[in-house]
């Protein structure tokens, strides 16, 4: 089945890991091998090769460069300026991506449809290009809401304002705080450009300051369940009907603390924690039976998003294995129609209804 996925670090993991995507992800791993500066070298699971086995041809691809102050303990830039020269350096792996072939923008709803028609004539899928939605993860590197029109200008469709700590526009995960000033004007802007509202990372104070003031088309790229997982980082059952009732899709990340409660980092075993796809459909089921039917859920792995096989479901390899995920729906009585919407439907629905 034709998989779409709301969520791939994929310029950071070309940039800061040093991985050329364009080899299988075994090769990766064997080039790793030895390697210690990362706790999931020689343990990625997404590369080019990879999404074409799995059909995965649409992705949302990331740019991210997080603004730090001096005391904070996060990793990240120690100026707006720099925050944003990182995330140019990541477009441009992006555009030789392009050049190479081996991905293809994704920018408007004509764009959409012909990229579905390629993708989806018959043909194997070795030489197609992957298609790919530029998202901004943490709006911390837009040094003035100008930097926002000239990242439209040059693609970019969708905006998480905040990430990790304390933001310049939004506080995200394990900080609090409502939307200041220079946030609400960003939401503003992305409104009148039509650029997607990323709900994902938004503290408590900063989603609900968003849920009243945007009115444009929103997503949660990469979010899982705070009933079934009790972390700020995750959404209540209040915030999924809020999201519901903005005709919003939620992605079901695989990042493994999220997954099962009672994760610790660099010491849980995903198998000895019982956190397969199955613990991650528990989280899709969860949102479903609060929606009533599967309209608001997708797959945005953020797979190798600073983990890999240490941190995510044992029975993913390379993120190809997504493709379980049909068989494992089916078997709890989700149709195949069902299937299609969460697989790729919603999130094409969505865009062809912000884009239209």
């Amino acid at each position: 089945m034709f998989l779409f996925d709301a969520h791939l670090d994929l310029s950071m993991n070309a940039m800061e890991w040093n991985r050329d995507l364009r080899l299988p992800v075994h090769a990766i791993r064997e080039r790793e091998r030895g390697m210690t500066d990362k706790p999931d070298r020689a343990r990625g699971t997404v590369s080019l090769p990879a999404l074409r086995e799995g059909n995965i041809g649409i992705v949302v691809a990331t740019q991210i460069g997080r603004y730090v102050a001096p005391d904070s303990a996060l990793s990240g830039w120690h100026s707006p300026e720099q925050a944003w020269a990182q995330t140019q350096g990541q477009l441009q792996w992006y555009r030789a991506m392009e050049e190479a072939g081996e991905m293809v923008q994704i920018r408007t709803l004509a764009e959409l449809e012909h990229h579905l028609l390629v993708w989806n004539n018959g043909e194997p899928n070795e030489h197609k290009a992957i298609g790919y939605i530029l998202s901004l993860e943490g709006a911390d590197s837009l040094v003035t809401i100008d930097h926002l029109h000239r990242a439209h200008a040059y693609g970019l469709r969708a905006v998480g304002p905040g990430h990790y700590g304390p933001g310049r526009y939004a506080n995200g995960t394990n900080a609090s705080g409502h939307l200041n000033d220079m946030g609400k004007a960003l939401l503003q802007e992305m409104q009148q450009l039509n650029i997607i509202l990323d709900a994902t990372h938004l503290c408590d104070e900063a989603f609900w300051d968003a849920m009243e003031l945007f009115d444009g088309s929103i997503w949660a790229s990469h979010n899982h369940c705070r009933s079934l997982v009790n972390h700020n980082r995750q959404f209540s059952d209040e915030m999924i009907r809020a999201l519901i009732q903005k005709k919003a899709v939620i992605g079901a990340a695989m990042d493994a603390w999220m997954i099962v409660p009672g994760w610790q980092k660099g010491i849980s075993d995903p198998r000895q924690m019982n956190c397969g796809l199955e613990q991650v459909i528990d989280h899709m089921d969860h949102i479903c039976q609060i929606a009533g039917n599967t309209l608001h859920v997708g797959i945005g792995t953020d797979l190798d998003g600073a983990y890999g096989t240490e941190q995510c479901p044992y029975d993913i390899d390379t993120i190809a294995d997504l493709q379980q995920m049909t068989g494992l729906l089916m078997k709890r009585g989700y149709t195949q129609s069902d299937c299609e919407n969460i697989m790729h439907g919603n999130w094409l629905r969505l865009l062809r209804q912000a884009w239209k």
